[in-house]
């Protein structure tokens, strides 16, 4: 399948985002398909439709839409008016929809679940990145993902202007606190670590006080995550660190407090609260009558 949606969050393959939106129409769907189109709807009805944008943000999503429309019915067409990663606002058509009433409003909900949740994605990460702007701080998420979907919402992050932190725990060693106490401590975890890795892969610590990121910086790590810091002790972990190590913020970051943390000087700033915590953007699907998509949205069809 080739994408109708260009993106400038460089989207999944389709082999990927398949199973995934597959799995959500058989949740959907049920034992027995859509009852209610089916005994409404003849077979043989076409339709044109609109996906609305209720609201203002940065959009994700309509790659799974897409497919949410494909996979049900492979002659449902769905024509992008806006793009992944843009900036959409209140009451603007995203894209058009056309081909068996059935299909479309069978796999409806599936395609606005997806558009919506993810463009939330978007929109929070968006909201940080131009909280930080101006600072060399780059934002970043995390693994606190809806299980199933992280690959979706790390692509939305994406089309937010974030960057993806490891996606699984093969991409990366990621030692943590716990990781430290059982072994005994950050020394010993390295020294644990290092004999069995390839060239490409990173380590990265996190530590809580000074202590531990001198510790951690005469080890040689590549990157240390600065846990829950007070922002002047930030301050000071960047001076010491004097770009030995990339440094990551973590820890209670929101939009009120983001600014102060971006500008101590740290590399990246990761928060969970992009991919866990968001709201929807509301996004709807507008039957329209036969023939009667005006000026623009016509113009997009062709």
């Amino acid at each position: 399948m080739t994408y109708l949606v260009s993106s400038s969050g460089r989207p999944p393959p389709w082999f990927l985002i398949e199973p995934v939106v597959r799995r959500a129409l058989e949740e959907d769907l049920g034992r027995n398909g859509d009852l209610t189109t089916d005994m409404i709807v003849p077979p043989e009805k076409q339709i044109e439709a609109k996906i609305v944008s209720r609201a203002r943000g940065r959009l994700a999503g309509l790659i799974a839409a897409e497919c949410a429309f494909r996979l049900f019915d492979g002659s449902v067409r769905l024509q992008p008016v806006a793009s992944d990663g843009s900036l959409v606002s209140a009451d603007e058509t995203i894209a058009l929809v056309s081909g068996s009433a059935r299909a479309v409003l069978s796999a409806e909900r599936v395609a606005l679940n997806f558009v919506g949740h993810l463009s939330g994605v978007a929109t929070a990460t968006q909201n940080l990145v131009d909280a930080v702007a101006g600072t060399r701080a780059r934002i970043t998420c995390t693994r606190k993902t809806t299980p199933g979907l992280r690959l979706l919402e790390k692509y939305a992050v994406r089309c937010g202007g974030g960057f993806n932190h490891r996606f699984a725990l093969d991409d990366a060693v990621l030692i943590k606190d716990n990781h430290i106490a059982v072994a005994g401590g950050l020394r010993p975890a390295v020294e644990r670590v290092r004999p069995s890795l390839g060239h490409m892969i990173r380590i990265e610590v996190e530590v809580e006080t000074i202590a531990q990121l001198e510790e951690a910086l005469s080890l040689g790590i590549d990157t240390i995550l600065l846990d829950n810091m007070p922002v002047e002790e930030m301050r000071r972990a960047v001076r010491l660190t004097r770009g030995r190590a990339v440094l990551e913020a973590s820890g209670g970051i929101t939009l009120n407090t983001i600014r102060a943390v971006a500008e101590t000087g740290v590399d990246y700033i990761s928060t969970g609260a992009i991919t866990h915590s968001v709201v929807n953007l509301d996004v709807g699907l507008d039957v329209c009558p036969s023939g009667q998509l005006a000026g623009p949205e016509r113009e997009a069809e062709r």
